[in-house]
């Protein structure tokens, strides 16, 4: 239940953010009709292009997987907030699609 509740959600959330323009131009992550495929070509375009006008390309890569995990929760759901105007329930959702671990503190 849990997968079609995170799919539901993540399909909103994606038409959200495409219809409000708020998706980078060249994200090609998480987008119809992008792919790993579309993301090369348009880095080999790129490059091709540079060189016809015989200017030099250097291409660094970095793998930023783990680095979701080191991003400060409180931050990433504020600036989900400020920036991207999320509010209510699908804020409220984002820590428990993501598996966030919180410690509770029960008081009396």
């Amino acid at each position: 239940m849990s997968k079609v509740v995170e799919r539901a959600v993540a399909e909103q959330l994606h038409e959200y953010l495409a219809d409000s323009k708020l998706l980078p131009r060249n994200q090609s992550a998480y987008r119809k009709y992008h792919s790993t495929e579309t993301a090369l070509l348009r880095v080999w375009s790129d490059a091709m292009m540079a060189a016809d006008c015989r200017r030099v390309t250097l291409l660094g890569l970095i793998d930023l997987s783990a680095v979701f995990d080191c991003v400060d929760h409180t931050i990433l759901l504020q600036r989900l907030r400020v920036s991207f105007g999320l509010e209510g329930t699908v804020l409220h959702l984002v820590p428990l699609l993501c598996g966030w671990r919180f410690d509770v503190a029960v008081t009396r």
